[in-house]
């Protein structure tokens, strides 16, 4: 079972629904113990980092994902979400994340739109087991933020707006995704598919 993170912040019935479309088991929820007893865990987020972080310390949620990440349970973070496991963000002040992965999210460079809205290609910077199967294609994003990667070799595909910028990051069990996959056509859906694979110790 793949446990979805209900905190307010989040398109959470269309990853529910696509990981569904993919003949996975997925429940949307705020219970730390559900989350606790999952495969895996996606993060998605909406909004403000600021105040996605504060909802999800007052729901004790940030101990819980810290704990699932000690566990080794598979989690990945979407949009906000992937946001969220960094050090900090720069968003409407600094505010501290999960530091779950090192690094801070900062806003989109100068001389390109904001929010950067549409489809942008995907470009793979190391081998994943996220990426079995797989070639590079486009994907769906909506931010106006994006996350410096403090240590390269979490970094595991980037995106080209105003420069590179991190699209897929991750280190160990924990993952991110800048990019909308339940959004992004066969490519976003083949990676939501190896993920939640991860989840269920198959082989990818």
């Amino acid at each position: 079972m793949i446990t979805i993170v209900d905190y307010g912040r989040g398109n959470l019935y269309s990853v529910q629904k696509a990981l569904e479309r993919l003949k996975f088991s997925a429940r949307i929820s705020a219970d730390p113990q559900d989350l606790l007893d999952s495969d895996g865990v996606i993060l998605p987020g909406v909004g403000a980092f600021g105040d996605a972080m504060l909802q999800l310390r007052k729901a004790g949620l940030d101990e819980t994902l810290w704990e699932l990440s000690k566990r080794g349970t598979p989690l990945l973070g979407i949009c906000l979400g992937m946001q969220l496991l960094f050090t900090e963000s720069e968003e409407n002040g600094l505010h501290r994340g999960l530091n779950l992965l090192p690094g801070t999210v900062r806003r989109l460079p100068q001389g390109v739109k904001i929010p950067h809205v549409g489809w942008n290609e995907l470009r793979f910077v190391q081998p994943h087991p996220l990426f079995y199967g797989l070639n590079e294609g486009h994907v769906y994003f909506v931010h106006s933020y994006y996350a410096e990667v403090a240590n390269q070799e979490d970094l595991l595909a980037t995106t080209d707006y105003g420069g590179n910028i991190a699209a897929l990051v991750g280190r160990h069990s924990v993952f991110g995704m800048q990019f909308h996959p339940e959004k992004s056509g066969d490519l976003g859906l083949q990676l939501l598919q190896n993920f939640a694979r991860m989840c269920e110790k198959e082989t990818v």
